[in-house]
């Protein structure tokens, strides 16, 4: 869907230009994550400028505003204007002066994507350069709020998720040979999600910390908006899987020949994932694998089972109610490691053979996470024995508030005259606060800090950097940037403290 960018907007933004003080001239903003809502977490990881940027100051403002007749444009904003709030309501000179310049005048910075930042630090502050048009910051607050929250809390529930997964693999796997851990996170949200852009911008934010996804258009978006390019390195990938329409086509009856079908015929080699819960799970671990068993560790490949339905800590892990030496007390791991063995890692865990395999993705959260790996190191299995498909049940339970985002003006020039603003609700907890004047980001000891009531020669150094200046993109960033800090600062620092 496209609609003019003049109307990407809440209707109260339209008289704001005429509330402002008579000469007012500058207005200078900051989009900032005020307050983490999740537990156990309060940093989070910064995405998604870079595509707001391109997508929608460049390209729905050209394609949808200055590529059209002046006349047309300012026709559609005074039609929409008059019908909803009162004919003449909301004057129109100002858009058709804005038409003739021909550019949004305006400058953007931003922090490096895909740095962690903590509440209170601004990610982004935005500027005008023409006095006339001090009116389009703010003006743009709708769409950048609507726009950049997303791609940046799903970073970092990735994040999150990476972060898990790395300090298992060291515990029960390895030391340094853990990269399996970029697959271990698996994409399974695009169904779930609230639209097609909100499903890439999402998946988009799980491959700065995963590799595997099933979500085709998050590899489309990197090559657009962040320079990928899926011939000369990976951006994401997958593997041939099943579904349950799959599974009844061969009827229960022959359920088993439908899965040596699979292994032999189809994908005699490499990796299948086939979903094994569509009628009784645990005889295609019990009865169905051990048949198969010479078949599957004869394969030059893997064999991936995926339960689909259940408690997903029990299912892998094991029901401490269920009769003790059923399957269900034992858990798939477990009974998989008796049919298949293993290896030993060095950090002695049992590491099932590498012919052989689990995934699990519904209903997964951090939590649950952070159970089934818990559950398995318990019991003496190495983390690297599962993959967890992460879902709309995780990308999607959150808000604007999640990481409590906001665009709040704090620096303005009326006739000349600086002003540093800000607000500071007396009925408020804090949160809303803000801070004052200009800012500056720097770094210190390694952690960000937030200097506000800056000179503009401060201003203009420390790390928020210059991404978009008067109709143009600058300071362009790639995914394998992006990912490399997230890599070196996963290192380096924890989202919990």
């Amino acid at each position: 869907m496209r609609i003019n960018p003049l109307m990407l907007i809440d209707f109260y933004k339209a008289d704001h230009r005429r509330q402002y003080p008579e000469g007012t001239e500058m207005v200078y903003s900051n989009f900032t994550p005020r307050k983490s809502r999740q537990a156990g977490n309060e940093n989070l990881v910064f995405f998604g400028l870079q595509y707001f940027v391109k997508e929608y100051l460049i390209k729905q403002w050209n394609e949808g505003f200055f590529n059209l007749p002046k006349e047309k444009v300012v026709a559609d904003y005074k039609r929409r204007m008059d019908n909803a709030l009162g004919k003449d309501s909301i004057p129109v000179e100002h858009i058709a002066e804005l038409h003739d310049l021909g550019y949004l005048p305006l400058v953007v910075k931003g922090l490096p994507e895909g740095t962690i930042v903590s509440p209170k630090i601004p990610v982004v502050t935005v500027y005008n350069t023409k006095p006339k048009f001090f009116w389009l910051t703010n003006y743009l607050e709708s769409l950048m709020s609507a726009i950049l929250w997303k791609p940046s809390t799903s970073a970092t529930t990735a994040f999150q998720y990476r972060k898990t997964f790395n300090e298992y693999a060291r515990n029960t796997v390895s030391d340094t040979n853990i990269d399996f851990v970029y697959w271990q996170g698996h994409d399974f949200s695009f169904r779930g999600m609230s639209g097609i852009e909100d499903a890439c911008i999402s998946a988009a934010g799980h491959l700065l910390s995963f590799y595997g996804t099933d979500t085709v258009p998050a590899i489309d978006f990197h090559e657009l908006y962040y320079g990928g390019n899926s011939d000369r390195e990976l951006i994401g990938g997958s593997v041939p899987a099943t579904e349950h329409s799959v599974m009844c086509m061969g009827t229960k009856d022959n359920e088993i020949g439908t899965f040596e079908r699979l292994i032999t015929e189809l994908y005699p080699a490499g990796i299948v994932s086939i979903v094994s819960d569509t009628w009784d799970f645990w005889q295609v671990i019990t009865d169905y694998l051990p048949q198969l068993k010479n078949k599957i560790l004869a394969r030059p490949g893997k064999v991936v089972i995926r339960p689909d339905s259940g408690d997903p800590v029990k299912i892998i892990v094991g029901d401490k109610d269920a009769t003790p030496g059923s399957p269900e007390y034992k858990g798939a791991i477990e009974c998989m490691w008796e049919t298949f063995g293993g290896t030993i890692t060095e950090k002695g865990y049992k590491l099932l053979d590498e012919h052989i395999g689990l995934i699990y993705g519904d209903s997964i959260t951090l939590q649950r996470q952070q159970a089934i790996l818990e559950g398995l190191r318990e019991k003496g299995f190495a983390s690297f024995n599962v993959v967890l498909g992460i879902g709309s049940y995780t990308y999607e339970y959150v808000t604007r508030d999640t990481y409590g985002f906001a665009m709040k003006a704090t620096y303005g020039e009326v006739n000349g005259e600086a002003r540093n603003i800000f607000k500071d609700p007396k009925t408020d907890d804090g949160t809303k606060k803000s801070a004052k004047g200009l800012l500056c980001v720097y770094e210190e000891n390694g952690t960000l800090h937030l200097k506000d009531q800056c000179s503009w020669t401060e201003e203009k150094q420390g790390l928020l950097q210059t991404v978009f200046e008067n109709g143009k993109m600058v300071n362009e960033q790639s995914l394998s940037e992006i990912r490399n800090r997230i890599n070196n600062q996963l290192e380096k620092t924890s989202l919990s403290k």
